[in-house]
């Protein structure tokens, strides 16, 4: 029996209207054999978790540019825990200042990465999640 595939959701919440680092990564994390599903821009925090539960992922990446990382992780955060999937990953990049990142991580944010960042240490870095947390459920 072959492996199950580690299900992505991409999302670019808010309206920040930059979508080429997100579209870069989902094509990594899918070359790197991840089922990635994309939104699309301007979503709300409810449509990426509503899609996160109807997909049932297993990692919530978010792409933020827009200044609002402070706002929009929390309350997806905040969401998925609602929704009753606080089992999911939620990570994410984009321009976020080195002690924002810190302060997210505390809340229960993942790693977050910066602009620069090779897309291989997001792919290694959801890899190493998923088989400490969800491999083990499978």
């Amino acid at each position: 029996m072959s492996e199950r595939k580690i299900r992505v959701l991409v999302g670019k919440p808010g309206l920040d209207g930059h979508d080429r680092g997100a579209k870069v990564v989902a094509a990594a994390l899918r070359d790197a054999g991840m089922e990635v599903i994309y939104t699309g821009l301007h979503q709300t925090p409810e449509q990426i978790v509503n899609a996160a539960v109807q997909e049932d992922v297993d990692v919530v990446a978010l792409s933020i540019l827009s200044g609002a990382h402070m706002t929009l992780f929390p309350r997806v955060l905040k969401l998925l825990q609602e929704a009753g999937v606080d089992h999911v990953l939620l990570t994410g990049g984009g321009i976020i200042p080195s002690e924002d990142m810190e302060k997210l991580q505390v809340m229960g944010v993942g790693r977050l990465f910066g602009p620069g960042t090779s897309t291989s240490e997001a792919v290694d870095y959801i890899r190493e999640w998923f088989a400490e947390h969800r491999a083990a459920d499978e």
